[in-house]
């Protein structure tokens, strides 16, 4: 008898391990996972995830990819590995712009799910069917696109395939609310349509960096209904624009998107690590570009610094508050971007908020 226990016991557990869970996945497709996971992989959207399954849904990570979170920005790797045991040592699988990611590297992690970003789904054809081949899922997750739609859904796969399904649909409902919010008051402001130049400041005031048309800061400048410079005069979706051309477009906002870069000594700086001091001693030489100090946003105090990993991701909505209430002032008088991002860090996130995210040349 106490055998026979002992095996419906262990057919128990089995049976309760072996449930399975539909998911359906930023892209619309049908996934189905074995629940609850245990062994979990991520390739991109660190920060999401942490928002949304928690800093203890850690302990079920078996490996990432390292090179778009501890290479890309390492300043906010180093803070969350303080706070998350096993991040520092975490297994790299890889990335696919370097063309390090590896199928065999995954699979011998042996997870129950991948969380994968869209780009590195659509760009992996041949590594993402041999996960598949051996039985493990694959969950796609896309803050890139910048769609309503694909966030929700991205948000609350991750919160169903984790088990913290009433934190993804509060943070779901969230962002829906801010970001129709913001919309909202764009719709009601009116007035003249503004000209918005964005540029990445990384390189230093003597290099042209990069705009953007129809993604990243140039989805959101348009989203906002102001005009953006660099649509209609870039080969792709982002790129320099010419020096000139900025110069006679005359901007009313200019935007210098920074970070904390590393080797990057004349970057704008910004980031939990940044201060008012330093951020704005490093955006002052763009006031010594030839012609900049006749510009009508330097003239009228529309010089600004954001921080570049503010574009596309959950907490973007910050990032609308802030151009919008540049554009529209009186529609977003008790809009208060800066809290907003404060708030998120305290409910949602295990690192201390601080530093500079975005604020004007002069005070």
């Amino acid at each position: 008898m106490r055998a026979l226990l002992c095996t419906l016991a262990t057919l128990f557990a089995l049976g309760s391990w072996a449930a399975t869970t539909e998911i359906t996945d930023a892209l619309g497709r049908k996934v189905v996972v074995r629940t609850p996971v245990q062994r979990v992989v991520i390739n991109f959207n660190y920060e999401e995830f942490t928002a949304v399954a928690g800093k203890d849904a850690w302990a079920k990570v078996v490996g990432i990819s390292r090179a778009p979170w501890e290479g890309w920005r390492p300043a906010i790797f180093k803070r969350y590995s303080a706070v998350i045991p096993n991040l520092q040592a975490m297994p790299d699988v890889g990335h696919s712009e370097d063309g390090t990611f590896s199928a065999e590297k995954v699979i011998a992690l042996k997870p129950d799910v991948v969380f994968m970003a869209e780009w590195t789904y659509k760009s992996l054809q041949t590594a993402r069917e041999q996960i598949e081949a051996v039985g493990i899922p694959i969950v796609v997750i896309d803050y890139n696109a910048q769609l309503l739609e694909r966030h929700l859904s991205s948000t609350r796969a991750l919160g169903k395939v984790m088990g913290t399904e009433a934190r993804a649909e509060e943070l779901a409902q969230l962002y829906e609310r801010e970001y129709k919010n913001v919309l909202a008051r764009v719709a009601k402001a009116g007035g003249p349509r503004k000209k918005v130049y964005v540029e990445l400041g990384q390189a230093g005031s003597e290099t042209v960096g990069n705009s953007y048309s129809g993604t990243m800061w140039g989805k959101i400048v348009t989203t906002l209904g102001a005009e953006n410079l660099a649509d209609g005069k870039l080969p792709g979706p982002w790129g320099p624009l010419n020096a000139e051309g900025v110069l006679a477009a005359n901007p009313d906002l200019i935007f210098m998107a920074g970070s904390s870069w590393v080797n990057k000594p004349k970057a704008v700086r910004m980031g939990y690590d940044a201060t008012p001091e330093a951020t704005r001693k490093s955006l002052e030489p763009y006031v010594q570009r030839p012609g900049w100090a006749n510009l009508r946003a330097l003239k009228t105090g529309e010089l600004h610094a954001i921080e570049h990993g503010l574009c596309r991701t959950l907490f973007d909505f910050v990032a609308m508050q802030y151009i919008a209430k540049r554009l529209y002032p009186d529609a977003f008088r008790d809009v208060d971007p800066e809290a907003s991002l404060r708030s998120y860090h305290e409910k949602y996130l295990p690192v201390a908020y601080g530093g500079v995210w975005m604020l004007p040349l002069k005070p």
